[in-house]
């Protein structure tokens, strides 16, 4: 038998079998091999590019393209002419040169090569440092101790920006807080739980930034509340994947619908979600999801949406992107194909109608979306069959509302709930949040029993471990004596008045509860730890924020512990005309159309000219809910009639309702060109609904320079001129005459035709003393753009 090492038939194959060796320098090796063809003239770089586009079109028409130039995108033209290009290369090479100088140019790319030491001197380029190399370098620095480590900061600086700018953000304002903040620690550990290629998105962003500003230490912070703060468990996939997704499913011809109309973008979205959950992952990502599924186990799983734009631009997008509660509780294949299933939705929600007309109301439509995904571990504990945390909700650095003269609107405000925290940040049904002043903790916009048992929360948002699903149930479904937190969120309801619970003992299985949180209001470790957090993420932001948050109640004695937990943190939208108005106290009497009283926001809408009025008492009558439906819809079409005028909706309870009997149901898409959105809730049978303070779609109206005055009749307070608003002209056949037959219900005054042609509404609106006025003014009048909002850019 011949002993003698195998080898390949041709040079050529030699070649390629050792370039196989090394795939990620292959190409770097190849680079200098074309170097050293050119250098000893072989062939010069002209003719050698010459054959590699000749051979290239050959291998066109060889593989049946008979129109190269409409049969082949130019991305796919640049990769065969790259791999025609390697082929040439090892052929030339292999026939002229041979494998010892190939060896030779091997080993120069090899001691070329970055390599990981101890030296302080930063002898890599960092924006193409491998991520360890990056990692290792940056540990070294900061092993230092302090007056060595202030000689390398510079370049710990480098360091800690690259790493950002891959995997977090490339937005500068973002880059400027985050440097000073993130330990190379903190960036590795966002980078072991990333799934897939790129950023981890806005959500994911915010979240990590003010976690890590909580964190600080430092004297110059404020007081040390690190130990009190915390972040869910979470893990990310990188923005990249959701192009990896469409590519692979043949999604990608979708990304056009942004540009289309948006009654095409509505129908299409039913299909577009249908195509979505047809499609199928990568190995390697769903292989990362189980292991993930299997380091959580079975508790349950939120999948967030973390798009590059969301909360990055000074924009929120504030619930445009939709989440998913997995439970998490059935056998592992039926988890992982729920956790798959709700990241394919989140992925569909990129293009969902009302997420673009955002992006184009903003001059966000040609910025390429990108999605990641935040997975994050439901903080919360398990009550019976039940999971769901003590207290949820969103806090805002700064008040909107003052129900009071007393608040400072600097202490910030909470909407808080048992149970997830979907009730505090959406509108829901039959059900009012506790809303908090952190500056008068105790003093409520309501001051009777009564008034405390109509506004107290009466549903929670659950998990039912059992079920295996999210749930909506009714409080006292759920809440037991036995409930260990208890004393914190209810008071016993005694009929005239409401006592608090100090003890389990004065509690019997007879007692009724009003969910109050008067006694965690009264705590001021909590008051002062949401204050503190709060004021110090503004400070750092230097703008207002606006935090999604649980709270983990911890009895011990002699006094409990509480524990923030931030679940996203974004920046505040703020308008720029909220400086101070002053009501003149002598507008005529017969001037005046509409006068508030609680809950003021402060600003001013002037020069309105159409009024679009929804008659609370005639909505409630309509025994026809295909009608309700319909003046949603029309209220959409004036929307798009009367977008270069200035007007003002006016309308019974919620706007934007999901049930129909509590406000017309209308979406941003339907509303965003109007100046003011005045939400009238008329007493019934001693309630009134519920208005939109604090929700996403309060913050789509901030955004949108649009004012949320809310009007609250049959109390005593404010008035309303119902005849002016009944019996004026209706324009509504003029504007639209397709839906003139809705005119008993849908009323659109016309200033200048029923008051006069130089008559408008002013709306003057004074936060500052609780007080707003809707009163008819002559003057000289034009279009004004002087009413849009003034936003973050953070």
């Amino acid at each position: 038998m011949i002993n003698t090492p195998l080898r390949s038939v041709t040079p050529t194959i030699d070649i390629y079998i050792k370039l196989a060796q090394y795939p990620i320098l292959c190409d770097m090796i190849r680079v200098r091999m074309r170097e050293e063809l050119f250098r000893r003239g072989i062939i010069s770089q002209e003719d050698f590019e010459k054959e590699v586009k000749n051979k290239a079109m050959e291998s066109q028409r060889r593989e049946g393209l008979q129109d190269p130039y409409s049969q082949e995108e130019a991305s796919i033209w640049n990769k065969r002419k790259e791999r025609v290009r390697d082929f040439q290369t090892d052929a030339y090479f292999a026939n002229n040169l041979g494998s010892a100088v190939l060896d030779g140019i091997v080993d120069e790319v090899l001691h070329s090569q970055p390599s990981p030491t101890d030296s302080v001197q930063l002898t890599f380029n960092p924006e193409i440092a491998p991520w360890e190399l990056l990692f290792r370098q940056g540990e070294i620095y900061e092993r230092m101790p302090p007056p060595e480590r202030e000689k390398t900061n510079h370049h710990l600086q480098e360091i800690k920006v690259v790493l950002i700018k891959r995997m977090i953000s490339d937005q500068l304002p973002f880059i400027g807080v985050a440097k000073k903040v993130f330990t190379i620690g903190d960036l590795r550990r966002i980078y072991e739980r990333l799934i897939g290629l790129g950023k981890i998105g806005g959500k994911a962003a915010g979240m990590v930034l003010a976690w890590r500003i909580l964190q600080q230490q430092d004297a110059e912070f404020g007081p040390d509340i690190s130990k009190l703060v915390g972040i869910p468990d979470s893990y990310f996939i990188g923005s990249e994947a959701i192009y990896d997704f469409r590519l692979a499913n043949k999604l990608d011809n979708y990304m056009n619908q942004k540009y289309r109309p948006l009654d095409e973008i509505r129908e299409d979205y039913p299909r577009i979600v249908e195509a979505h959950l047809q499609g199928r992952f990568s190995e390697p990502i769903v292989e990362q999801l189980r292991l993930l599924l299997a380091n959580i186990g079975n508790d349950p799983l939120i999948v967030r949406s973390s798009s590059l734009l969301e909360d990055n631009f000074g924009f929120s997008f504030a619930g445009k992107y939709h989440s998913y509660f997995c439970p998490n509780q059935g056998a592992p294949e039926e988890n992982l194909a729920a956790l798959l299933e709700a990241i394919k939705r989140v992925y569909a929600s990129t293009l969902n109608p009302d997420a673009i007309l955002y992006r184009q109301q903003h001059g966000l439509i040609d910025y390429d979306e990108r999605m990641a995904i935040l997975l994050q571990r439901v903080r919360g504990k398990q009550y019976g069959r039940y999971f769901m945390p003590t207290v949820a909700g969103v806090a805002f650095s700064r008040n909107p509302f003052r129900w009071n003269p007393k608040i400072r609107r600097q202490d910030g405000f909470l909407r808080a709930v048992w149970g997830l925290g979907t009730r505090a940040v959406d509108r829901v049904e039959h059900d009012f949040p506790r809303m908090i002043a952190l500056s008068h903790p105790q003093l409520r916009p309501e001051t009777t029993a009564k008034a405390m048992r109509q506004y107290a929360q009466w549903y929670v948002d659950v998990i039912d471990l059992e079920e295996n699903t999210f749930k909506t149930l009714h409080v006292r479904d759920v809440l037991r004596t036995d409930y260990p937190e208890l004393r914190f969120i209810a008071s016993l309801d005694k009929g005239d008045y409401l006592q608090e619970i100090m003890g389990a003992g004065m509690v019997t299985s007879q007692d009724q509860f009003v969910l109050t949180f008067n006694n965690l209001t009264k705590d001021q470790k909590f008051i002062k730890l949401m204050r503190t957090a709060l004021h110090r993420l503004e400070t750092t932001y230097m703008v207002p924020v606006d935090v999604e948050f649980t709270i983990d109640i911890v009895n011990q004695y002699p006094y409990p512990e509480y524990k923030l937990h931030i679940l996203q943190c974004r920046p505040l939208s703020q308008r720029s005309d909220e400086s101070a108005v002053v009501i003149p106290p002598d507008i005529p009497q017969e001037d005046i159309l509409f006068k508030s009283y609680e809950l003021i926001p402060d600003g001013r809408a002037e020069g309105i000219r159409y009024i679009i009025f929804v008659d609370p008492e005639k909505y409630a009558a309509i025994p026809d809910t295909a009608i309700k439906l319909e003046l949603g819809r029309i209220i959409g079409r004036l929307n798009k009639r009367l977008e270069d005028e200035q007007f003002v909706l006016m309308g019974p309870g919620r706007w934007g309702s999901a049930n129909l009997e509590l406000g017309v149901r209308v979406t941003y898409a339907d509303i965003f060109n109007t100046k003011v959105l005045v939400e009238i809730a008329v007493m019934k049978n001693g309630h009134s609904p519920e208005l939109s303070y604090g929700t996403h779609f309060f913050q789509d109206l901030v955004e949108s320079g649009i004012h949320s005055l809310p009007m609250r009749l049959g109390n005593g307070k404010g008035c309303f001129d119902w005849d002016f608003f009944r019996n004026a002209p209706n324009a509504l056949a003029h504007l639209l005459p397709g839906d003139a037959h809705l005119s008993d219900y849908l009323h659109v005054i016309d200033i200048a035709t029923t008051s006069g042609p130089d008559r408008r509404l002013n709306i003057l609106m004074d936060g500052a003393n609780d007080e707003a006025v809707g009163y008819l003014v002559a003057g000289e009048w034009q279009r004004s753009d002087n009413n849009e909002g003034q936003l973050s850019t953070f």
